[in-house]
């Protein structure tokens, strides 16, 4: 649970400290805050309570897990990893595998979106696979959420293997944030240029 401390703690600290010293660009603060509210909202907090037909996070997993990672922090903290390390990191080495073009968010670029949506698709079956696989398994079903509306109704495994298994209802949110969080970036910095460009004008 270590890497779930850190994953959530780490850009929570890091994130406002690096703002403040003006160390990395203005937008990537709000762009932090917004994310973390779209994965709370989003998914997580619906996943962590099982808030509509599915069960909630403490019965989904071992007791030892449970006392580790309190239901009422299990959620935010999930949501804190999401859109610091996972949202915010992700976005970092897109930029610099393609050449640190600041272009990139500036305008729809298809390999840009291709990268972040290997990145986040992977990174989820690598947690749903090793480091949650036995709260995500097949017979412990996932809340119905705004970014995963096929909820429990449609949920089949993916792949199994070892008796572990992916399922689709936890990978459903990946695949649509990636486009919403890309045009949106896009049209966060565009409209912060023009609104630039007016006030200089």
């Amino acid at each position: 649970m270590v890497v779930v401390y850190c994953s959530a703690l780490v850009p929570l600290i890091l994130i406002p400290t690096l703002h403040i010293r003006k160390s990395i660009p203005a937008w990537v603060l709000p762009f932090y805050i917004t994310m973390f509210i779209i994965c709370a909202f989003g998914w997580e907090l619906w996943f962590n309570y099982g808030l509509v037909a599915g069960d909630s996070v403490t019965v989904r997993r071992v007791d030892i897990l449970n006392q580790l990672l309190p239901l009422h922090i299990n959620g935010l903290l999930n949501s804190l990893a999401d859109a610091g390390t996972i949202c915010c990191g992700s976005l970092l080495l897109v930029w610099l595998a393609m050449g640190r073009r600041n272009s990139i968010y500036r305008q729809w670029d298809w390999g840009v979106f291709g990268l972040l949506l290997v990145i986040f698709i992977g990174q989820n079956i690598l947690v749903e696979m090793f480091l949650y696989h036995d709260q995500l398994s097949e017979g412990k079903p996932l809340s119905w959420a705004p970014l995963s509306p096929l909820g429990s109704w449609f949920d089949p495994v993916l792949l199994e293997i070892n008796d572990r298994t992916l399922r689709l209802s936890s990978q459903v949110p990946w695949l649509l944030l990636t486009p919403l969080l890309y045009l949106g970036l896009i049209k966060f910095l565009n409209s912060g240029d023009q609104a630039a460009e007016s006030g200089s004008g």
